[in-house]
This record gives C-alpha cells, structure tokens and sequence, in this order.
C-alpha cells in the first residue's frame, strides 16, 4: 500500500520503527509552523534513528507548488537534505522541468545540487549540462551547458541551432537567462561568440533587449540592417527603437511608444532619415492612434498620420497610401442610437501622369457631425428613423475671379458647410399567399453655407425626400435530393420629386455611383448627400438560393432599373443612365471546405459589358487563393479616362509542414505589366523561423521610381514568447 502522508510530520513523529504498510496519523503530531509541510507518496517507507527518512519507489514529494518525482529519496532532519537517486523529474511552480540521474537538495527544493542534469523551459528550451546548481529558489546556475530548442535524435545528436555557454543563471524571479561566454552554433558550425548574453526566459512577455534584426535589400538604398531594440517600461508602457542603416548612404532611427490605460490604449511610431534618394534633406514621418472609453458609453478615436515627402513611405516600403487622414472622432452606438462626432484633416501625396496633387485645393479640413435615432412609427405603425447631420470643409486656397467676374478655379478655395435632416420610416405587411409588401418613405431638408465661390456662394436650402411601395413573394420548396430551394422575385416603385434647388448646389460628395445588389432597392444610389436620385422608376429583382444537404449554396440575382424619364443624373459607364438601366447579374458559390466565388456584372441592351467583378476565395489547411478580377469602363465623370482592367492575386501553400510560399501581384492588362508583385518563403519548425521576401514595385510616377526589395529575418524561437514554434520533426531509428 502506498503512502501518503505529511514528510514533516512523519519526521516529527515517535522514532519507533514501523512497517510500510501502516498507515501513520498525520493530526497525532503538529507541523512546524515555520513552513507548510511536504507530502510524500511511495511504495515503501522507512524511518532510522529519529532524523532519517528512506522512501523509494516512484517516490513523489510536493512542496510549496513543485512535484519532485524520483527512484528513491532519503531525507536527513538533522541537516535538512534530501540526497536522491534518479531518473529524477523536478517540476517547478513556473513550469520549469529539471530532470537528472542524482541529486542533493535542501527540504525545500530552494538549494541544492543536479547532476547529469537537463532544464526544460516552458516545453520548448532545453538546457543540458553536467551540473544544475539551485541558490534561494531564485537562480538556477547551469555549468558547461548546452541551450536549444530544437529536437535532438539519438541517430543526429547535433541540433540546428544551439547555444554553448560556460555558464548560464536563469533568474526566476525576474525570468532572465544569463550566458557567460556564449557561442553560437548552427548544425554544430560555431558562427557567433558573445562574451555576455541577457535573453528572456520562454515564460517572458515583455523584456528589455534586441529583437530579430532584419537584413533588406532594395534597388533604392541598397543592402540594410535593421536592428530592432525594445526597451519595457513597465507592464503597460514600451518603446521599441529601430535604428536602420543601408550601404548607399541610407540611414534612419525609427521609434514605437505604446501605452495601456485602464480606459483606453494609445500607439506613436515615427522614422527620421537621411539618404542619397534626397540627399541633404531630413525625410521622415508619424503616425499615431488611440482609443479610449468615456463616460456614459461614448468612445474617443484617434489617428495621426503625417510624412515629409511624396515618396517616402514607399522608398523604405512602409506604406502604398498616397491620401493620409488624421483624425479624432468621439461616438456612442447604442441599440437605437447612434452619436459621431468627428474632425478630419487630408494630405495627399498622389501624383496623376506626374502631376502632384494640390492640397490647397483640397478639403483638408473636414468637421462631421451625426446624430441617428430608431423608434416605432406610432399610429403609423412599422419603424422610423430621425437623423441629423452637419458637415463643413476647409480649403486653404482662395478662388480667383476673372475680369468678367466668372471664377477660374471655381471649386479652389470654396468652403462648405451643410446641415441636413432626415426622417425615414417603413412598414411591412404580410398577406395572401405569402406575400410580403412595405411602404416606406422619406424626407430631408438641407441648408447650405458657402463662401469663397463666384458661382455658388451664399445660403442655399432645399427639400428632398422620396415614397415607395414594395411588393416581395418568396417561394420556398425542396427537391427529392433534399436541396431547399428560395426563390424571391421582388418589385418596388418610387418616386422623388426633381432636384429643382439642385443647380444652386455643388456636388462634392455624390461623384461617384455603384449599381449593384446591395443598392438594387435603395430609394438613392448616390454616395453622398450633394445629389439624390430624382424621378418616378421601378426597381426589379429576382433572387433564386439553394441550399444543398452536403454544405453547397448557390445564389444568383437579375436586376434592373426602369424610369418614366430619363433625368440625366448618372454617367454613361455607371450603368444607372437612361430610361432603363443596364442588367445587374450576380451570382455566389459556397462550397464546403472553404471555396467561395462571387460574380458580378453590369450589361448594357445589346449585350455590351460595362462592369465586371470576379473574386475567388479558397482556404485549406495547407494552401489557400484569394483573387479578384476587375474591369470598368472608362468614365470621364469619375476622371477616368481609360478603361481599367486589373487582376490581384495572393496565394499561400505549404510546400512541407515547415516550409510555406507566397505570393500577391496586381497585374495591369490596360498597361500591359504588373504595378506590384511579391514572394514570400517561410520555414518555419520547433526552433527556427525564417522569413525570406522579394517584391517589385513598378512606378510611373516622377517622385517614387520602380524599386525591387529583398527583406530577411531569422528568429531563434524559445526566447521569449514573440514567436510560434512550428511542427518538430520526427526522429528516425
């Protein structure tokens, strides 16, 4: 029969000799009250003189949150020492294991002596040497060791990397590894020596030290070194420098700061460089976010984003924004309420056949204001919604007038402020033989301020809105194969009156239109509140889904706009002018495993296409494919004045189960050549991560030239918890 009683109290207790097998009660004698007891378990148990304790035999010990396994132990009162014989296991609090053939240590685990001793670290680093040494149950010193985490296999005992030192302490307390005369070593090849060396323990989040360093090459700067450095400021604040320097002439310091509050977080990165691209002139740039909770259920957001010069972002391949936004916002979304309020700045570093875009003549500056609320429609039934809105934008240029009076740049320096109110409902009926039908309307008031405009300067008002009726009659059945099959034709017709008021208004906002099955049914398809689409027209759709027993679905829509006139608001390629709009065909497969296409075009009567868009969606274990294919039709009104057509690819695949390629591109069939494509080759096991890239950006702007970059990185995982170990390999023979 085993035992399991407290050590300490056996040890206190009568010295009298006693079989194993009787069980001896712990409450007879009161435990020191200086430490809590240890407890035994064994197959056989012995007690000599009154201090000597013998017990073997899958012997377990656990004190104060560690397990000490081992063949056999005796435990000496008089000395407090434990001497045991092995195969020993000793699990730590933390985690840590120890394992050796013999060992000495004092009653409590805090001091003591390994022999042939190994320490594994949050299962993955391991530490062999031929002696462990434990000081106050703080420091473990490792002498003559051997750290890796990599698996080792008795037919190749070398690993693919490890780390020899004469000495290594791991500092529990403050989870630190410390190498004394460290060296090393890939596939047993000596490659690096450090007198001194500070790493994180497995269990470390956050330590102050070097990160991977980053090895780039790119056609622009030439062959760089990054070497990133983070420096912890306690539990809820960093700063992580990256100091860069390239072989033409390239250097740049770049810093994160990061801070947690208990109501919000904030995150500052920024880069000061100097290079021959612009030699003599500081280049360099910001960026900064934050959000925080406020009272009573509001949010504050904000974003920062500043740069020094056109190119900048994609000389060092930081960023392909040419428009950069900073803005603050303060919101609160509730059930039925929505509160924004929101103040934005623009900087454009966009060039068009190289021709800078003017910020001047931009909004720049933009203040949005919204307050949106739900409620039942009262006597009218159905659901409602109120909404007001204020927006005004800043531009830094002044208009110019002609000698005739008339303004040469009209749209320059005007500056705009908007007001607007909207009231919406709709209410839904159910009848007959499954049909559904919904009246739903509404209306908007707008008030206008503008200055700095020849044409349209001063205070504009108008009143807009719309009514529709809708009609819907979804049939539902299944097949003899257990498919479910819905089909949904759908009819609805509105009317809104002219935008009689409209030519005292600029369009700002409403440039811009899609027609597809999102809007199909929308009382308006502009983007913004500038324009709102007039006149008395019929939206018709009809949808058809099935859903198939195996995970299969399948939908396709057929859509299209008739008008009693055409009110000449759309362009000829938005496919919404004319009398009758073009047809909208959309279709989407889901197929189980994780394949998804989604089609959509836009015909004209004869046949003629003016919009297409496939996309292809594919995610497997081992491989994966996203891509989309685009082609528009020129529009002049949209200041397109060639057709786009453009194919983006990103693909995954897992050529083993430590090795993984990709590649992205987004090829030009207009231009006749890709703007932008890349590779990536990942290996990735137990102990390494390796990360090799290769891309080429193609440019025809004057500021940014067509560069091609090559980045590395090698990471060492065990160090840390920054990096995911892969899959071990298998050991052989």
């Amino acid at each position: 029969m085993r035992l399991r009683r407290s050590l300490l109290a056996l040890l206190l207790a009568t010295a009298l000799p006693l079989p194993a097998s009787l069980p001896l009660p712990a409450q007879t004698v009161a435990a020191t009250p200086a430490r809590a007891p240890a407890h035994l378990t064994a197959d056989r148990l012995a007690i000599s003189g009154d201090s000597l304790l013998v017990a073997s035999g899958n012997v377990e010990v656990r004190y104060g949150g560690e397990v000490l396994r081992a063949s056999a132990i005796t435990y000496d009162r008089g000395t407090d020492r434990l001497q045991i014989t092995g195969p020993i296991t000793l699990i730590r609090a933390d985690g840590t294991q120890l394992t050796a053939e013999m060992a000495e240590l004092s009653g409590d685990f805090t001091q003591g002596l390994l022999r042939s001793a190994r320490v594994v670290m949050n299962q993955q680093l391991q530490i062999a040497a031929a002696q462990v040494f434990r000081a106050g149950g703080r420091y473990t010193q490792i002498s003559n060791a051997v750290a890796s985490s990599c698996q080792v296999c008795a037919a190749d005992p070398v690993p693919l990397w490890e780390i020899r030192a004469r000495r290594i302490v791991h500092d529990a307390q403050e989870r630190q590894l410390y190498f004394d005369s460290a060296q090393l070593r890939v596939a047993g090849v000596p490659v690096f020596f450090i007198p001194r060396l500070r790493m994180p323990d497995p269990t470390q989040d956050r330590s102050t030290g070097f990160l991977p360093p980053e090895v780039t090459r790119s056609t622009n700067l030439g062959t760089g070194l990054r070497l990133p450095y983070f420096i912890a400021m306690g539990d809820s604040r960093d700063v992580t420098l990256y100091p860069f320097a390239s072989s033409e002439n390239g250097r740049a310091l770049g810093l994160r700061y990061r801070e947690a509050f208990a109501t919000g977080e904030i995150a500052f990165t920024g880069t000061l460089a100097r290079d021959d691209i612009m030699a003599g002139e500081q280049r360099g740039y910001l960026q900064g976010e934050g959000r925080f909770a406020l009272d009573r259920g509001f949010t504050l957001d904000f974003e920062l984003q500043a740069v020094s010069d056109r190119g900048y972002l994609q000389d060092y391949d930081i960023s392909d924004n040419d428009r950069l936004v900073s803005q603050v916002e303060i919101s609160r979304t509730r059930r039925n309420e929505y509160i924004s309020s929101r103040l934005l700045h623009f900087h454009s570093i966009r060039e068009i056949d190289g021709v800078a875009e003017s910020n001047a003549s931009l909004p720049t500056a933009v203040g949005d204001f919204t307050l949106h609320r739900r409620f039942n429609g009262g006597p009218l039934g159905g659901e409602a919604g109120l909404r007001f809105r204020h927006h005004a934008h800043y531009r830094t240029s002044n208009s110019t007038i002609d000698s005739d009076g008339d303004s040469d740049t009209i749209a320059d320096g005007r500056d705009l402020a908007r007001s607007t109110l909207d009231l919406d409902w709709r209410r839904t009926f159910a009848f007959g033989p499954g049909f559904q039908a919904a009246a739903l309307a509404e209306m908007r008031a707008d008030v206008y301020s503008i200055q700095q405009d020849a044409v349209y300067s001063g205070v504009h008002s108008r009143l807009g809105g719309a009514a529709a009726v809708e009609l819907r009659w979804p049939w539902v059945g299944s097949t003899a194969d257990g498919a479910a099959h819905v089909i949904e034709p759908v009819l609805q017709l509105v009317t809104a009156p002219s935008d009689d008021d409209g030519d005292g208004i600029p369009n700002e906002d409403s440039t811009i239109s899609e027609f597809d099955e999102g809007n199909l049914f929308a009382l308006s398809r502009y983007s913004g509140n500038d324009a709102y689409e007039a006149g008395t027209r019929i939206n018709a759709g009809l949808m058809w889904t099935r859903y198939a027993p195996s995970g299969w679905a399948l939908s396709a829509g057929l859509g299209r706009i008739w008008r009693t006139q055409d009110e000449g608001q759309f362009s000829d390629a938005s496919g919404l002018d004319g009398a009758a709009s073009d047809w909208l065909v959309a279709a989407q497969v889901v197929v189980p495993g994780g394949v998804t296409l989604t089609n959509r075009m836009l015909f004209a009567d004869l046949g003629t296409l003016t919009k297409a868009e496939f996309r292809m969606d594919l995610d497997r274990d081992r491989y994966g494919l996203s891509s989309t294919y685009v082609w528009l039709q020129a529009d002049e009104a949209e200041a397109d004045a060639v057709d786009t057509e453009t194919l983006l690819l990103d693909a995954r695949y897992a050529l083993t189960d430590a090795w993984s390629a990709q590649i992205a591109t987004r090829y030009d069939f207009e231009a006749d050549r890709a703007s932008r494509a890349g590779l990536g080759l990942i290996y990735r096991n137990e102990c390494l991560l390796v990360d090799l890239s290769l891309s080429r950006r193609y440019s025809s702007s004057t500021s940014v030239t067509a560069t091609t970059s090559f980045g590395l990185s090698v990471d060492l995982l065990g160090f840390g918890a920054r990096g995911k170990p892969g899959p071990a390999g298998t050991c052989r023979g």
